[in-house]
């Protein structure tokens, strides 16, 4: 009996630190994922870094692992997709020194998440104001027109939910706030390559958004891979897709939204779960004629 306690004390212990071990790299390691996407509208091969949900995190002093990776990654276009940091951060140090070191790199784009959004609620200080100075450009309902090697592209920002639906369900546009859906409109107006930076897959996955906005690719982050990913299961928990979420990694394609990439994301805040069988990751996507 004692032979066999001892035993299972010992596997015990084996398994706590193998928990212990994945979450720490979990919230400290990196990765690089790479995606390729294929577009007539593409003339010559475009680069682009994706980051997400670093929730006020840190790799190395003033993110110096993290500026790395990037940098080694030579993108064209840096995009920052939401929550960045937390709604309770007392300031934006962590995030407006990561763009002042990146923007020599390449433009750096900015979209809102839930945190941004609550940051502003508490009216802590200038968001938009600070992210500009530092040299971001922030993107919340609105669009630019920018020029990348030998062609434009369109890249756009919005955290509302692209969708609104009638009394049978369904995608319904004319039931949407007026300033979205025109926004929306104009914004698939164009013969450019269009990017959506959007925080919350939900708000392209509900309501049929994904079959009706004429878009090339929607970029998405906000569940963390789903926080806990189990072995041949996939992600836990994705937020408002509940349980053994589908929209919380990878590539998906859709019929007007031609590609969605989600994003695990470099962190997390308070969840109830910790970060667990989940890299942080840097997302590359090669844009190609």
């Amino acid at each position: 009996m004692k032979k066999i306690l001892k035993i299972t004390g010992i596997l015990l212990m084996i398994f706590i630190l193998f928990i212990v071990i994945e979450v720490v790299i979990s919230y400290k390691c990196l990765t690089v994922k790479n995606y390729n996407i294929e577009s007539d509208k593409i003339k010559e091969n475009v680069k682009v870094v994706l980051v997400s949900d670093l929730h006020y995190g840190t790799f190395g002093e003033n993110n110096k692992r993290l500026v790395s990776k990037i940098k080694e990654c030579k993108p064209d276009l840096i995009l920052f997709d939401g929550d960045m940091i937390n709604e309770e951060s007392k300031n934006l140090q962590t995030v407006i020194t990561l763009v002042k070191r990146l923007k020599e790199t390449a433009p750096v784009y900015y979209a809102l998440g839930n945190h941004e959004i609550g940051y502003l609620d508490r009216k802590t200080s200038d968001l938009y104001g600070e992210l500009k100075k530092a040299g971001a450009v922030v993107l919340e309902k609105n669009y630019e027109d920018i020029k990348v090697k030998n062609h434009t592209i369109r890249i756009g920002g919005l955290y509302e939910y692209a969708f609104a639906v009638d009394g049978q369900g369904k995608m319904s546009k004319k039931d949407m706030n007026s300033g979205l859906r025109d926004f929306l409109m104009d914004f698939e107006d164009t013969k450019a390559f269009k990017i959506m930076m959007s925080h919350r897959p939900d708000s392209f996955i509900f309501g049929q958004a994904a079959d009706t906005w004429k878009i090339d690719l929607v970029v998405s982050g906000h569940a963390h891979g789903g926080q806990v990913i189990l072995p041949g299961m996939g992600g836990l928990y994705g937020a408002d897709q509940g349980w053994f979420p589908k929209y919380v990694d990878g590539i998906h394609h859709f019929r007007t939204v031609k590609n969605m990439i989600v994003t695990r994301g470099l962190g997390s805040d308070k969840e109830k779960l910790p970060r667990f069988n989940n890299i942080p990751e840097i997302v590359v996507i090669d844009l190609k004629k």
